[in-house]
């Protein structure tokens, strides 16, 4: 331990800790030049950590600012947290416990009101509490069997609507403040920086992949608007009787109305040669399968988890969104790491909320990161109740915050980070 110097990184260290976070994810350990050139033009130094052994990089870490829109539409700055990685010759020796305690003592001096990460790894960040917050769904769709017919005009006949493709150069137009609009009204969702669009579009070379150009289509609604964006690739494929097998993967689709939503899938559906489509990430509430005549002809092949989140300003974090019911509710949070514990007061509304550190008896006791499991109201009170990880303090408590906590719609992450 003592020859470990775990530290923020120097621009010269850059190459050898691109190796180690190659080597961390099982990907040819050697970086490209214009890897390199890539990370070192946009990559925050200043928040990036490397664990190094005789002066070989180990281990890795990085965060970067986000926002993330709450329930309500309110949008609060996290400390998003990526590239974490530890090889394997330096595994059981604390380096990720000793990154992560700086990266969020940094976060919670800065002001920011919550840690987020994608976990590549279920029990991992439990025990920096961390928890839970958005699942990932999702679905391949049968195109034969969808029951839509294949011969009907897309847009139908009196939506208003009309679907063009477009090229890169358009997307990078129109496409950030479409997903402005959605991160309006969408909780879960978190904000993209034009190197996201650039990437997306293959202006910006993508770090662990080869680029290849995709499919891009626009709904524009009755008045020009553009409402929605489809993003997706097709693998060529054919039967041995020479009929066409392909299969479409969507990359990113947005749309902010149902009618933009219905004409995209729709259209996608329409597509000659095209069989089957993987949806990309999307909801657990999704619109899709219900927007086809057989719903069956879309059948889940992922549902897991996927945002989680480490809640470190408890006040600022329960009155940053709105709430389903009114209910006030006195919540003891439990943080060992000594963040965010504390005894709180909410007074929750449809409208908002207002909260505050109290002395008063506590409704249900909880650690950090069952509060971050149920902050963005995807999650049953109930349901960790009965797991034993949310007690109850006062009879009746758990089936009183139940119906405060959950949102009518389920969050959505669509972007790794």
């Amino acid at each position: 331990m003592t020859d470990l110097d775990i530290r923020l990184i120097a621009p010269s260290e850059l190459p050898d800790w691109l190796r180690a976070l190659n080597t961390g994810f099982l990907r040819a350990p050697t970086p490209t030049d214009e890897q390199v050139t890539g990370r070192r033009t946009h990559m925050d130094v200043s928040r990036t950590q490397g664990a190094f052994d005789g002066g070989r990089c180990v281990a890795t870490f990085r965060s970067l600012a986000q926002e993330l829109t709450m329930v309500g539409g309110a949008r609060v700055p996290t400390d998003a947290i990526t590239n974490v990685t530890v090889s394997a010759t330096h595994r059981r020796r604390g380096l990720l416990t000793r990154m992560m305690a700086g990266d969020l003592a940094a976060a919670k001096e800065r002001g920011e009101v919550a840690a987020t990460l994608i976990a590549a790894e279920y029990p991992i960040y439990g025990r920096y509490g961390f928890g839970p917050a958005a699942g990932a769904t999702v679905w391949e769709i049968d195109v034969h069997r969808t029951g839509l017919d294949r011969q009907r005009r897309v847009p139908a006949d009196g939506d208003g609507g009309r679907i063009d493709l477009v090229d890169g150069a358009e997307v990078r137009e129109v496409g950030p403040a479409l997903h402005e609009r959605l991160r309006a009204f969408r909780h879960g969702v978190v904000d993209r920086d034009e190197r996201w669009w650039e990437q997306l579009t293959g202006v910006a070379a993508f770090q662990f992949a080869v680029w290849t150009e995709p499919f891009y289509a626009v709904y524009r609604g009755p008045d020009g608007t553009v409402d929605g964006l489809l993003v997706y690739r097709v693998d060529e494929t054919w039967s041995d009787a020479k009929q066409p097998l392909n299969g479409a993967k969507v990359r990113d689709m947005i749309a902010v109305t149902p009618a933009a939503e219905r004409a995209l899938w729709h259209y996608l559906c329409s597509v000659d040669w095209i069989s089957t489509i993987r949806t990309g990430i999307r909801p657990a509430d999704d619109l899709l399968p219900l927007l086809l005549p057989d719903p069956r002809a879309a059948r889940v092949v992922t549902q897991a988890d996927f945002l989680w989140v480490r809640v470190l300003d408890v006040v600022r974090a329960l009155e940053a969104r709105t709430y389903a019911v009114p209910g006030s509710l006195v919540l003891e949070i439990r943080d060992a790491a000594g963040h965010a514990a504390g005894r709180v007061h909410l007074d929750a509304t449809p409208d908002g909320a207002s909260c505050a550190p109290t002395t008063r008896s506590a409704d249900l006791a909880m650690d950090i990161r069952e509060l971050g499991t149920l902050w963005l109201g995807d999650e049953s009170v109930l349901r960790l109740a009965a797991l034993g990880r949310v007690e109850e303090l006062v009879p009746g408590a758990a089936a009183k915050a139940d119906p405060v906590f959950r949102a009518a719609r389920r969050p959505w992450c669509p972007d790794v980070f």
